[in-house]
């Protein structure tokens, strides 16, 4: 039947939403555009190693694309607290620790996964082998935290380094949730907290950090990011199933084939019979599935409004990172996160 439409008119309709989903990242690219230079030559110089494996498998994943919205956030929320000290890089080099860490993950995500797709091209695992992906992980790891030990600064490593922890607990807690269907939203969300949000609040909260503004704007920063993180991951987890691969960058229906327990699953599985339970018992929590049960998933979340459920969801969060921002004034950079928040939802489209 192929994939689930979402119609999202309502979404249209609410105010401050750009009209074309890339524009309002295209926006904040521009603004900092110069610190963004600056950051990929320093991840472009910081992946190197006289080991030819590593530059490889790690020049691999980066020139997959993304992007790169965590490091971006960082250079805006430094922007946006008014960062400035002639020739400093405090911004850039976090930045880039930033990046490093989130492609950290993605190296270990795809081996624990057995993801062959990355963003539309094969996957570094697939390509150089999964202990090779682990190894180059776990040196981009202690590369961001080189960057953190450079920046001299405790509270920035206590910031940066938990967030890594926290995303460890995220992916750990979401292999305890994975094939059951008891699992509860509060649950779901915090899955979704640890392994993608936490990372989204460290790069905004150290931006306000290092331009030493007051606790009302560091906070107020990492409320931000933690709303857009968790309206981020919330589309994400509704893409799986209402996304073309192409445009997905990864197989659609991977979560299902991987019994993993996400909101559109949990809203179809509360909402449906008991027929329609047994469904997705014999699917997610069994493993049991042929090649006709992703279709009839999307037709279950199709009838039970699972996926648009999961984006009103997320467009909540989103409302809530931009009124995070109300308490700077306004500014071209604080408009472009706050359309940032909107394109996170837009995704959808």
């Amino acid at each position: 039947m192929g994939v689930v439409a979402i119609p999202l008119e309502a979404e249209t309709a609410a105010p401050g939403f750009t009209s074309e989903p890339e524009d309002a990242l295209s926006a904040l690219v521009s603004l900092v555009a110069a610190d963004m230079e600056a950051c990929n030559r320093t991840i472009v110089a910081r992946m190197d190693s006289p080991v030819a494996l590593i530059p490889q498998l790690a020049a691999h994943i980066v020139a997959a694309g993304g992007k790169r919205l965590r490091p971006l956030l960082t250079l805006a929320a430094s922007r946006l607290c008014g960062y400035r000290l002639d020739g400093g890089s405090r911004h850039v080099d976090l930045a880039a620790c930033v990046e490093f860490i989130h492609t950290a993950t993605l190296l270990h995500d795809d081996v624990v996964d057995e993801s062959t797709l990355r963003r539309g091209l094969a996957s570094a695992n697939a390509v150089f082998g999964n202990k090779a992906s682990v190894l180059v992980g776990d040196f981009l790891f202690a590369r961001a935290f080189q960057l953190m030990v450079h920046d001299g600064s405790l509270k920035v490593l206590g910031i940066l380094s938990h967030a890594a922890a926290t995303i460890a607990e995220g992916e750990v807690l979401q292999l305890t949730t994975q094939n059951d269907l008891t699992t509860q939203e509060d649950r779901y969300l915090d899955v979704i907290k640890g392994k993608t949000a936490a990372l989204f609040a460290a790069a905004c909260q150290v931006g306000a950090v290092i331009s030493e503004r007051p606790a009302p704007e560091e906070d107020a920063l990492t409320n931000y990011g933690m709303a857009l993180g968790m309206a981020f991951q919330l589309v994400d987890d509704a893409l799986d199933y209402a996304a073309d691969q192409a445009k997905l960058g990864k197989t659609v229906g991977d979560d299902f084939r991987e019994g993993k327990v996400t909101l559109p699953v949990l809203v179809a599985y509360h909402a449906g019979n008991a027929e329609e339970q047994a469904f997705w018992r014999r699917t997610i929590e069994a493993s049991e599935q042929t090649e006709a049960d992703l279709d009839r998933a999307l037709h279950l979340m199709e009838r039970h409004d699972a996926i648009r459920t999961t984006i009103e969801r997320a467009a909540a969060f989103a409302r809530d990172a931009k009124q995070a921002l109300l308490v700077f004034p306004a500014s071209n950079i604080r408009q472009a996160l706050m359309d940032v928040a909107d394109y996170t939802v837009r995704r959808a489209r």
